[in-house]
């Protein structure tokens, strides 16, 4: 009981320092500003604006997203580039009928649509599929003053959400702003999986240091990424990062390496529609990138698995083992263990509330995050396992070898 005791009180001090120390990574305060003055006098002259949507077999999605796009409350020129990325599914030709249409029933000479059939990359180049087809948007859109990145299952719900973006890096001089789309928490599944994967991104990433000047701490989120021409221009384009499978921490680092100001948080405005049915999408979407997240490194993974469990189930499991052997008579001992168990177990789930408020389910889930954390442990254990045994990286159906 004694060891317990011990590894329970030093959770319990590690979870004090995460919530009051860790930069603030549990909230989710981080939003850009309400309609103000940024939504009405906003720049002089507004910004012309580029959007690189890469697509590879999105048939389904580009009907129900990219109107969204265009319908942008947007003052200035917007321009929609969808890459079509060797799709088999028509994506190319439900792209180019969505074009037809809006030009049909739209009078907004500052709108328009085009299609680039995507090419392969040049012989010897290694690039990983969804770079390469930014790289090739971002060739055919010129010189305008901004490029936003966005996916192609993005549903741009908030009218003046492009708006917004632009009046926040002309206002504040940020070079990449960045918001974490909303995920679909539909199903079941969706609503265990889903919000934990936007907490444990923050835990690694939190928001408050990437936004503040100076700080090493960088990230994006790859659904929605406004970024300076000037300044991608003056890092090389995203050559830098052709290999990146984790594209949207790479750019917001291959942005501060230009000392960028950068910022990222939260919204309702910009949402994911794609449906992730069952636990099998779920693993996979974390599953594809989570070791490339620890760089391929057997000992990162050996030290985020053992974090995980000290953080995330010791203090529950200390808890349990604390009150059962009070019920059995136990001694003072067990009166710290339990105490310290539930303390570290109490602001755990605290720590998690914001993030159930921010997708609208009841705070009864918190208390259930240290069985999500196991369940992320298994899934990083075998995105591991997939790399070792040659299976790879996908994104969109292509797989690339991480070996």
């Amino acid at each position: 009981m004694l060891g317990w005791c011990i590894v329970c009180a030093a959770a319990a001090v590690a979870w004090v320092y995460l919530v009051a120390v860790h930069g603030g990574f549990w909230r989710t305060s981080q939003r850009l500003p309400r309609a103000r003055a940024d939504l009405g006098a906003g720049p002089s002259a507004w910004p012309d604006v580029v959007a690189v949507v890469p697509a590879r077999n999105e048939a389904e999605m580009l009907p129900v997203t990219l109107p969204l796009l265009l319908g942008q409350d947007y003052p200035g020129t917007l321009t929609v580039l969808v890459v079509d990325d060797g799709s088999t599914d028509g994506t190319g030709e439900v792209g180019a009928e969505v074009s037809r249409s809006f030009r049909e029933f739209s009078e907004a000479g500052s709108r328009a649509l085009r299609v680039i059939p995507g090419v392969p990359p040049p012989a010897g180049e290694r690039w990983a599929g969804k770079v390469w087809a930014m790289a090739q948007g971002l060739r055919a859109a010129g010189t305008p003053d901004y490029v936003l990145f966005t996916d192609a299952d993005i549903a741009w719900e908030g009218p003046d959400t492009l708006r917004r973006l632009v009046a926040a890096a002309e206002g504040d001089d940020r070079d990449l702003v960045s918001q974490m789309a909303l995920l679909r928490a539909a199903t079941g599944w969706e609503r265990v999986v889903v919000p934990a994967f936007v907490y444990f991104f923050a835990q690694l990433y939190p928001f408050r240091r990437v936004n503040a000047p100076g700080s090493r701490t960088a990230a994006a989120a790859g659904g929605c990424m406004l970024v300076r021409r000037e300044i991608l221009d003056k890092a090389g384009g995203v050559a830098p990062i052709r290999g990146a499978l984790i594209d949207d921490v790479a750019l917001g680092r291959l942005i501060k390496s230009q000392r960028g100001r950068t910022w990222l948080g939260v919204t309702r405005q910009v949402v994911s529609v794609r449906p992730y049915p069952g636990l099998a999408s779920l693993w996979q979407m974390v599953a594809r990138s989570a070791y490339t997240q620890l760089r391929y490194s057997p000992v990162l993974l050996a030290g985020t698995l053992a974090g995980l469990l000290f953080l995330y189930a010791v203090p529950p499991a200390g808890a349990l083992a604390g009150l059962a052997f009070l019920a059995s008579g136990g001694s003072g001992l067990a009166w710290l263990t339990s105490g310290a168990g539930l303390a570290g177990w109490a602001l755990m789930s605290a720590s998690f509330l914001p993030m159930l408020r921010l997708y609208r389910l009841s705070p009864l889930r918190a208390p259930g995050l240290p069985l999500i954390a196991l369940l992320y442990a298994a899934m990083t254990a075998d995105s591991a396992r997939r790399h070792y045994a040659g299976a790879g990286a996908q994104w969109r159906g292509r797989t690339t070898d991480t070996r």
